[in-house]
C-alpha cells in the first residue's frame, strides 16, 4: 500500500533565493585579500622599488582601515 504525500503549505520556490551569508563570510576573505595586497604591493621590502609616494599613502589608509 503507496503512503499518501501530503501538500506542502507553500510552493518550493518563492520566486527567488534568498540567501543569508554570516558577516564573517565576506570579512575573512576580504581581509585575505588585503592583507596579501599590502605584502605584494609593499615598498620597503622591495629590492627595486618604483611604487610613488601616492601607492604608498593609499597603502597606508589601507593599513589603518584594517587595524580598526
Amino acid at each position: 500500500m503507496s503512503a499518501r504525500s501530503h501538500p506542502r503549505p507553500h510552493p518550493a520556490t518563492t520566486g527567488g533565493v534568498q540567501a543569508r551569508l554570516p558577516w564573517w563570510a565576506l570579512a575573512l576573505p576580504t581581509l585575505a585579500f588585503i592583507s596579501l595586497l599590502v605584502l605584494i604591493l609593499n615598498p620597503a621590502h622591495a629590492q627595486a622599488s618604483t611604487g610613488g609616494p601616492a601607492l604608498t599613502h593609499l597603502l597606508q589608509h589601507l593599513q589603518a582601515l584594517v587595524a580598526r
